[in-house]
């Protein structure tokens, strides 16, 4: 099939005018910066990374030159492929933006799954066609295509899916890479934890492909917000054309810079949270009312349990927060489990063995 990307484009993005500021204008080093109306003589505070001393009354760098540079040696793609945003929602949302009209267009999504395609999509007035996955949590690759018509212009895939924990099956993503003519996004937030293999390698095979990927999961750097988003070349400028000029702050630039210098310790992490992933189901499935601990290739466990809301709240009152998923189509009676440190797993296991399940009394 054809893919017409120029088709997708919203008239108006297609006639956008980016904002430009001067320093979009220049490569180089500046010495003197005198474009943007700052304060030049300086900042109250100071931010230390590397024991430099970074001055926060100029404005970052607008399209992160050296953040994507080294985001490009990691993941091995060009920086002309990568867009930056303040997490993957802003990816989302202006993904959104660019290929939905408001009020006429639609995209799918697959329930259960991450709640922020469905919210960006209504922020923006885009209906959401919801095709739920199938009692294995996969694709029902022919409920798909029903869904499909003239107006939807993307189709959203979690995978490893959100909050079920499983890969989706690589040959069903393909299937619809290769037979939809719209727009691709798998959100592969919990990829780093995946036997499966990131499809951000094959977008030269697939120009309708947007793969969304973040620091928040494995990297540990959560409180930074920020995501990726990795596309053609023609995709990712869209992108940068619709983001606000200076998305992401220095903080989060200069931080996320000294983090992704750590990728030997981020893999000990990995190989340390699967290992304890390992020993929580495990332990799980010895309790008596638990039914089933569905297979993860996440940082979490969907656990299906008897009682669910009961235990959630019993757990609360514990001091032991965990996500109560029992109201998510397909997830009845199901609580999401991140896996912890190993003290916060067993004290976690510990509360657990010490629930006792209240029976619904006979009358007879």
């Amino acid at each position: 099939m054809e893919f017409n990307l120029e088709y997708l484009i919203r008239e108006n993005i297609k006639n956008l005018a980016p904002y430009s500021t001067a320093r979009h204008e220049f490569s180089g080093e500046a010495s003197v910066m005198l474009d943007a109306n700052e304060n030049a003589i300086g900042s109250p505070v100071t931010l230390d990374v590397n024991e430099q001393h970074e001055l926060l009354n100029r404005y970052p760098d607008p399209v992160q030159t050296k953040l994507k540079q080294r985001i490009s040696t990691i993941k091995g793609l060009p920086a002309e492929h990568i867009f930056t945003g303040n997490g993957s929602d802003e990816a989302i949302d202006v993904l959104i933006r660019i290929f939905c009209e408001p009020g006429f267009d639609n995209i799918i999504t697959l329930p259960p799954t991450y709640g922020m395609y469905g919210v960006a999509a209504a922020i923006n007035n885009i209906k959401v066609k919801e095709v739920p996955l199938n009692a294995d949590f996969q694709m029902d690759i022919q409920a798909i295509a029903d869904a499909v018509d003239e107006y939807t212009k993307i189709i959203f895939i979690c995978s490893p899916n959100n909050p079920s924990g499983n890969s989706i099956a690589r040959q069903d993503i393909e299937m619809i890479l290769n037979n939809f003519d719209g727009i691709v996004v798998v959100d592969e937030a919990y990829i780093n934890y995946a036997k499966q293999k990131t499809l951000s390698l094959q977008l030269t095979d697939h120009p309708n492909l947007v793969v969304l990927q973040t620091l928040s999961k494995a990297w540990g750097l959560a409180a930074l917000r920020l995501g990726m988003a990795f596309a053609s070349r023609e995709i990712i400028q869209l992108m940068n054309n619709v983001k606000y000029p200076y998305n992401i702050n220095i903080a989060t630039q200069e931080l996320a810079l000294q983090g992704l210098q750590n990728i030997d310790q981020v893999n000990t992490w990995i190989r340390d949270c699967i290992e304890q992933r390992n020993w929580l189901e495990n332990e799980l499935n010895q309790l008596p009312y638990i039914q089933k601990v569905y297979p993860s290739d996440a940082n979490f466990l969907l656990v299906k349990m008897t009682g669910a809301n009961d235990i959630f709240k019993y757990l609360q009152q514990k001091g032991i927060i965990v996500r109560n998923r029992s109201n998510v189509p397909g997830c009845a009676d199901c609580l999401r489990i991140t896996v912890g440190t190993e003290n916060e797993n067993r004290i976690l296991i510990d509360a657990l063995k010490a629930y006792k399940v209240v029976e619904t009394p006979s009358v007879f």
